[in-house]
């Protein structure tokens, strides 16, 4: 149903490659990270630019709160850890960087049950629903390379701090290489008449799946990739209210505070309609990431199932 091009990449590594297209362009960009250069990718710009990148060991807060000193003074800090351990800092990140309205790019990799043996402890689950409370901070979470790409050189133009949710599994990639990344913007791929299947992040190539194999048992489906969590594009969802009557979110986060919250909260002040979230219901655990995606429903047959016997309700 959609096409793909090209070698399936992880956007943490995109986002790696592009801090170092960029830096020419920013050269006030500084780049951060706490002990996780090589899992986070920043590797590649400390290798490349070793004076413009700190490392500041295990200690994710101060590595918030220098960043926000550092936005004061002109720089246009990126910093990186695996998001539970950067939104752990949450309050940090409240005061110093949302508060302040400072100039800091957060950049969360390792999110969702998707980095499988990584262990329960290291998944952000939650990050989506406390970012989403600070009134000041869009949360991009890109879909595939390209997308990554882009929504990193927009996060660096921005004046403003930006949430980067990415992820650590590698992620096909669907965009030409025409593609533009629209700040705020749902990405439909498919229209659809029946239902409307809004991913976001490591289940877009599950949705996917299902959406080929629901064609396939004469559901008409549409299909869109929500790069963008906030600000959330109201328009866009009040759109496929009133043409579907019929949205499913997917996402691997917690099915509270997340996606399926914004889009519900974006129905009940516009369009209202039917709706069914699918995510995650309980906290972390360790295994494989195919067993984890099997055992929570994220596969492509286990979502067609879902959202066709939802349909049928």
């Amino acid at each position: 149903m959609i096409a793909t091009t090209g070698k399936a990449i992880a956007t943490r590594g995109s986002f790696g490659e592009a801090l170092c297209e960029i830096a020419n362009d920013f050269p006030n960009l500084v780049v951060m990270d706490a002990d996780l250069g090589k899992s986070t990718k920043t590797v590649k710009f400390m290798n490349a630019h070793p004076e413009r990148h700190i490392q500041v060991g295990i200690q994710e807060g101060n590595m918030v709160t220098m960043a926000a000193g550092l936005a004061t003074m002109g720089k246009i800090p990126f910093i990186a850890s695996f998001g539970c351990f950067l939104i752990g800092r949450f309050e940090q990140i409240r005061l110093s960087v949302g508060y302040a309205d400072a100039n800091v790019k957060l950049v969360g990799t390792h999110v969702g049950i998707g980095i499988g043996a990584d262990g329960y402890s290291q998944m952000a689950l939650e990050d989506i629903g406390m970012m989403r409370t600070l009134p000041n901070v869009p949360i991009i979470q890109p879909g595939d390379h390209r997308e990554a790409k882009q929504a990193v050189a927009w996060a660096a133009a921005h004046k403003g701090p930006v949430y980067l949710r990415l992820t650590r599994q590698d992620m096909p990639q669907f965009h030409g290489d025409d593609y533009q990344f629209q700040m705020g913007k749902a990405d439909c791929l498919k229209k659809g008449a029946d239902v409307a299947l809004l991913a976001t992040g490591g289940l877009l190539e599950p949705t996917m799946a299902a959406a080929v194999l629901l064609a396939e048992q004469g559901i008409d489906v549409e299909l869109t990739n929500i790069h963008t969590i906030k600000p959330m594009d109201d328009a866009y969802i009040a759109d496929v209210s009133r043409r579907i009557g019929r949205i499913v979110t997917l996402e691997d986060h917690s099915v509270c505070g997340g996606l399926g919250g914004a889009v519900a909260e974006s129905l009940a002040e516009h369009e209202p309609c039917r709706m069914l979230r699918i995510g995650v219901h309980t906290y972390g655990e360790s295994g494989e990431p195919e067993d984890l995606y099997e055992k929570h429903g994220f596969t492509g047959p286990a979502i067609a199932e879902k959202v066709r016997t939802w349909l049928k309700g």
